[in-house]
C-alpha cells in the first residue's frame, strides 16, 4: 500500500507565506513525477506545480514566480513554498505522485488527502 500525507495549509493574509509538505509511505520503489494540484467548488482540479525525477520543473501560470516545489528524495517527501499569496490562491491543495511499487502493479498514481489553503483580502 501507498499512502500520501500532506500537511500544512490554513489561513493567512494576503502577500503571506504558507508551505505545504507531502510524505509519502509504503511500498515505494521509486518517485518518477511530483507535485501539486489545487481545486476550487465547481472547479476543476488544476495543475500548480510538478516536479520530475530527472529535475524538470513546471508551474502553472498563476503561481510562477511566486511559488517553490522542491523534494527530500530521502524522505520521499516534497514541498510546496507558497509566497506573496493572492486571495485567489484559495483552495483545496492536494499531492500527487506517479510512483513505481515494490510490488504488482507496480504504476501507481497516488493523492494526498487535500489541505485547505485560504487567503484572506
Amino acid at each position: 500500500q501507498v499512502q500520501l500525507v500532506e500537511s500544512g495549509g490554513g489561513l493567512v493574509q494576503a502577500g503571506g507565506s504558507l508551505r505545504l509538505s507531502c510524505a509519502a509511505y509504503g511500498t515505494i520503489f521509486s518517485i518518477n513525477d511530483m507535485g501539486w494540484y489545487r481545486q476550487t467548488p465547481g472547479n476543476e482540479r488544476e495543475l500548480v506545480a510538478v516536479l520530475s525525477s530527472n529535475g524538470y520543473i513546471n508551474y502553472a501560470d498563476s503561481v510562477q514566480g511566486r511559488f517553490t516545489i522542491s523534494r527530500d528524495s530521502a524522505k520521499n517527501t516534497w514541498y510546496l513554498q507558497m509566497d506573496s499569496l493572492k486571495p485567489e490562491d484559495t483552495a483545496v491543495y492536494y499531492c500527487y505522485a506517479e510512483i513505481i511499487r515494490t510490488i504488482l502493479p507496480r504504476d501507481y498514481t497516488g493523492w494526498g488527502q487535500g489541505t485547505q489553503v485560504t487567503v484572506s483580502s
